[in-house]
């Protein structure tokens, strides 16, 4: 089986905003993106795509719960996806995570 977490990543504590290059003809080299000649779309989170490993679901939500705790997201939405696909929403929502409330099957 394959896992996937999606989850928000929330604005970086010392900014109010994540800064993304549009184009691929200046993305960013190796120097801080605010200081290339890139177009740059602000954005206040993120959306993230991870894959989770597991043997079966209950290994699956202990990994995901990992990931999620280190992003500081407090909600998440574990998905099941033979297709192994990066896409938002891929695949079958098994259970989606809210911290304080743990996880609730879909």
């Amino acid at each position: 089986m394959a896992y996937y977490v999606e989850y928000i990543i929330g604005r970086p504590e010392d900014d109010d905003h994540y800064e993304i290059p549009v184009n691929d003809d200046e993305p960013g080299y190796t120097i801080p993106l605010t200081e290339t000649d890139a177009e740059m779309v602000d954005v206040e989170q993120l959306s993230a795509r991870s894959g989770v490993f597991g043997a079966d679901l209950a290994e699956a939500k202990e990994a995901a719960e990992e990931i999620i705790s280190h992003s500081k997201s407090t909600q998440a939405a574990l998905y099941e996806d033979e297709a192994n696909s990066t896409e938002q929403g891929s695949g079958t929502l098994l259970a989606t995570f809210r911290q304080g409330r743990g996880w609730q099957e879909a």
